[in-house]
């Protein structure tokens, strides 16, 4: 099965309407993005999902931020995850000492053997302590949310070593054909899921009922 994250979720209503289609994840963003949200805000997502007795997982998104502040904001909204989209290091990720999901972002000139290679390095410096990468797409001066697709042969290698999350332009009419292709561990969308920057519940549910199909097939 392939495990999905609806991403850039801001209010209670989102957030139940993506896990009741069945959404694995519900990504809350804290770093600077129109989809950005407080730890107040987070909480009252998962407060109210949990409320309803809701399973899925809480998933914050930081970009560069410190340790101390990812730590106090994974506790005061119980946070499951995190997802690292900046340019933090493997260093950090053992300091920081929570389940943590790496961003990685390819390029067109990017090659799989050098990204295997830095995961393979996060893996022996981490020792048995499982994480998850994610695969976007490189834009400068970026960090995600593009709606931008990358190279998916590129990540071909990377998919069969590791559990990898697929991320970049996603959307109901593309996922299928990248679960297909690829077999990842789990896809993760936001601006493939929006109308004129707002999530659209009928495009979330249409994107996990592709993601099942393609699951099925």
């Amino acid at each position: 099965m392939t495990y999905v994250k609806i991403c850039g979720i801001k209010n209670e209503e989102d957030a139940l309407g993506a896990a009741e289609a069945g959404a694995d994840f519900i990504g809350l963003m804290f770093a600077t993005s129109p989809r950005q949200v407080t730890p107040a805000q987070a909480a009252k997502v998962t407060a109210a999902l949990k409320k309803n007795k809701v399973s899925v997982e809480y998933v914050g998104v930081f970009v560069n931020e410190r340790i101390p502040t990812v730590r106090k904001i994974t506790e005061t909204c119980h946070l499951d995850r995190v997802q690292l989209s900046g340019d933090e290091s493997w260093e950090y990720c053992g300091e920081l000492n929570l389940p943590f999901i790496k961003a990685i972002r390819l390029s067109s000139n990017e090659r799989a053997e050098s990204i295997n290679q830095e995961i393979n390095r996060g893996k022996k410096l981490l020792g048995n302590r499982k994480h998850l990468i994610h695969l976007d797409t490189a834009v400068q001066g970026k960090y995600g949310g593009t709606g931008i697709t990358f190279d998916w042969t590129l990540a071909k290698t990377i998919v069969d070593k590791y559990d990898v999350i697929i991320a970049g332009g996603l959307n109901p009419g593309n996922v299928g054909r990248a679960i297909k292709l690829l077999k990842p561990w789990g896809v993760d969308v936001s601006t493939g899921v929006e109308t004129k920057g707002v999530k659209d519940m009928k495009k979330i549910i249409r994107f996990i009922e592709a993601v099942r199909e393609a699951d099925a097939d």
